[in-house]
Order: C-alpha cells, then structure tokens, then sequence
C-alpha cells in the first residue's frame, strides 16, 4: 500500500508540475504590473481560463521561463516523499493539495522577489478547509483547532519580523507563514517552532553564504519564500512519519 500510494501521489504531482510554467512565468510580475500576457519573445498566452491552464510551454517558441519537467519532477517528488512519510492518513490530502502551489509560489518568488497574494491566501484558506475535513472525518477536531492557532502565531511572528525588519521581510512572507504555520501546527506546537525556525536559518545560511562569496551586497533583497517553504517541508515530513498511524 505504502509503495503504490507513492507512485500514485508521484503521478499527481508530475501532472499537476507540468502545468506550472505558464502561471509562474505570468506571476512573474512586479506588483504593479498586470499579470504577463506574451511569452518571453512576445507570443501572446491564450487558452483555458484566459490562458492560465495549458501546455507548460509556449507552442510557438517553446519559452516560458521554468521548464515543464523539472518543475514536473520537483512536484512529483514532493509528492512521493509525503505520501511516504503522511501514509493513507486524511491530511494527505491537504499536503498533496497544496504541494503544486509551494512550487508555483518558490518559482515566483525566486524570480521576481514575490509571493501573490492570488497563492498565499488561497494555500492558508485550502490547509484549513482540508484539514478541517480531515480532522471531522477522523475526530481529530483537537488537532484542526491547533492548526488555525498555528498559522495565526507563526504568522504573527512573521509580521512581528516584518515591522521590525522591513527590507528583510515582505508582507508576502507574512501570508505565506500563515498557511504553513496551519500545516505545520496539524502536527503539534513542536512541529511548528521547528518548521518555523528551519525556514529562518536556511534563509540566513543562503544570505550568508553570498556574502561569503561575494555575490549578494549587504541588505540586498533576497527571496525568503522558497526557504520558509523548504524548511516546513522537510518538518513535516517528520512530523508526519512520527504521527501515530
């Protein structure tokens, strides 16, 4: 059951990455800026849902910017990897849910220094609801009100670090910590400090490490977003194998 759940969770997410590209290179805007309606070389974006879903490449150039299957193969993986550690529990649902949105989010913010609003708050509103349903199927309501009251402190931390910091940290990263923090509580208070704290130190061990090498000035802007993501990640995959089954 373990082994055909993963691959069926692998499948999910690789076909849910392929679709990515066209909405990360069209979030891949300034925040004034409408979202993107050509491809890098001019070719105007049509299809489903005024040109959201479709080929995750243009067909005429074949450029958007992310490729299809690496993006494909990062969300496939992800997938597996909580499917693994998450078993045939009702949250899984949730984390193979929100899964393509942490990828669609650490595309954009790594290249345009952004997290959208259009995904931050859908993945806080999608963890609650789905847990919430999770927790009613399984008489876990306990586990569901810690949740909210996760991402409530882990997003009240994170603003907290904005108003003291904020060319460090973006309203953007505020958002995003509320739907992880959501996540993250499911598991328990201590999955959430360590989920929380991970994001923090991976973006202080990257922002060190340009300095080191002279990459990045002092005070320059850095995306935050993908380690915030990647941090909570690798948490609750431990969180979740340490569940009781």
């Amino acid at each position: 059951m373990p082994v055909m759940l993963m691959v069926l969770a692998a499948a999910y997410g690789a076909a849910a990455g392929v679709f990515l590209p066209r909405p990360a290179h069209r979030m891949a805007v300034e925040p004034e800026e409408e979202w993107c309606a050509v491809c890098p070389r001019g070719h105007a974006i049509t299809g489903v849902a005024r040109g959201w879903l479709g080929r995750g490449h243009c067909p005429r150039c074949g450029a958007y910017g992310p490729g299809a299957w690496p993006m494909a193969t990062a969300t496939a993986l992800a997938c597996a990897a909580l499917a693994a550690a998450t078993g045939p529990r009702p949250e899984l649902v949730a984390w193979l849910a929100m899964t393509p949105v942490a990828v669609l989010l650490v595309a954009v913010d790594w290249r345009v220094r952004r997290l959208p609003d259009a995904l931050t708050l859908p993945l806080a509103v999608m963890a609650a609801v789905l847990l919430g349903l999770g927790g009613w199927f399984t008489d876990e309501g306990g586990a569901w009100r810690r949740a909210l009251l996760g991402g409530l402190v882990l997003g009240a931390c994170y603003l907290l670090l904005y108003v003291v910091n904020p060319r460090g940290i973006g309203l953007g990263d505020v958002k995003l910590a509320v739907g992880l923090g959501i996540a993250l509580g499911w598991y328990g208070w201590r999955t959430l400090v360590h989920g929380g704290a991970a994001g923090v130190l991976l973006g202080a061990l990257y922002g060190a490490g340009l300095l080191i090498v002279r990459r990045g000035a002092r005070g320059a802007a850095m995306p935050l977003g993908p380690f915030m993501i990647l941090g909570a990640f690798g948490v609750l995959l431990v969180g979740a194998a340490a569940a009781p089954a």
